[in-house]
């Protein structure tokens, strides 16, 4: 009795580990393909609905010193800049906007925040992916962050590093009394498929 009884909990115990195995298998797999379908329909989509213009010819944005505003702002989808972040080998176009097809290109620029030099925050954000913000573990408090614009160069010094939630929306705070420039990224590095968490880090203007 007790044979069979030591049998039974030994195959429940093995029926357990397998079916957990098979789970852990489905759900990379669903993350690794479905995660991709999702990315192109939408990808898909922001081709639709914008352009990238990397050679449209603009008016040049110009910074009026007097009212710390730009003139000219660049158009959604444009390369306006490029970002260097020499501690972990960082250079990079920066693009006004945020969709899919952007962030394929490179760093993207949240249209809802500042422009570098307007004297209020600056949010960017990129893929952690290998050849953009893989690295960003590699971070300290003084490394700088040099953000050169087709009206000036900016550099900002960084302060500090926070591991947020994607829903903390609060831990990007949109202000106008101080420029600080916030650069984000998913969070584990090397994840795949969907990330619930960000990794930010924060820079203020130097003087």
């Amino acid at each position: 009795m007790q044979n069979k009884l030591l049998q039974l909990v030994k195959a429940t115990i093995t029926s357990i580990i397998v079916a957990l195995l098979i789970t852990m298998l489905l759900i990379f797999a669903i993350n690794l393909f479905l995660g991709q379908e999702i990315e192109a329909t939408i990808s898909l989509v922001n081709k639709v609905s914008i352009t990238i213009n990397d050679n449209k010819p603009q008016e040049e944005a110009v910074l009026n010193q007097e009212t710390s505003r730009l003139v000219n702002y660049p158009e959604y989808g444009t390369k306006y800049a490029t970002i260097e972040i020499n501690k972990i080998g960082v250079n990079l176009p920066v693009y006004f906007g945020d969709t899919l097809e952007i962030l394929k290109k490179g760093v993207g620029h949240s249209s809802g925040s500042y422009f570098p030099g307007e004297g209020g925050s600056i949010v960017y954000m990129g893929h952690n992916s290998k050849n953009v913000f893989r690295r960003f573990s590699e971070l300290q408090i003084g490394n700088e962050i040099k953000v050169t614009t087709t009206y000036g160069e900016f550099t900002y010094k960084i302060y500090d590093m926070q591991l947020i939630k994607e829903t903390e929306t609060e831990k990007l705070p949109i202000q106008e009394e101080k420029e600080i420039l916030m650069v984000y990224t998913c969070y584990p590095f090397n994840n795949i498929g969907h990330a619930t968490q960000r990794y930010v880090v924060y820079a203020e203007l130097e003087k």
